[in-house]
């Protein structure tokens, strides 16, 4: 059975920068330390659901102000995650405590870019 063309989701690729799995790994530390199992394991499947949605559908979430076009999709109340779509990957920048100053994201001059001839595209109409 052959499906239609347009019947197939188009799934990105996810890569983490180093400062995003730091990130993640501290979080994760506190929670462990100042958190019940059932919170840990509620936020564990929010993190999932928003990374699978964001797999297939990049571009849903606001662009921020940053001149390198990150995109913030908010994770809980806590936590949002900064990330920048290319061609066929998502570049994971930073998972952000919200209680943080936001004068961080101006600060941000990090190298988000693993690979050089990854350029982000715009989302066809």
């Amino acid at each position: 059975m052959k499906l239609p063309e347009n019947s197939m989701k188009n799934i990105y690729k996810i890569i983490w920068s180093n400062e995003a799995l730091e990130n993640l790994k501290t979080i994760i530390e506190y929670f462990e330390n100042n958190w019940t199992e059932k919170e840990i394991k509620k936020f564990a499947q929010l993190l999932d659901n928003r990374l699978s949605f964001l797999a297939s559908h990049p571009y849903s979430f606001p662009e921020t102000n940053h001149p390198k076009k990150l995109r913030k999709v908010v994770i809980s109340k806590q936590t949002s995650i900064f990330y920048q779509p290319f061609e066929n990957h998502i570049r994971i920048v930073s998972l952000f405590d919200n209680r943080r100053n936001p004068e961080w994201l101006k600060n941000f001059n990090h190298p988000i870019n693993l690979f050089p001839d990854a350029i982000p595209i715009q989302p066809t109409a």
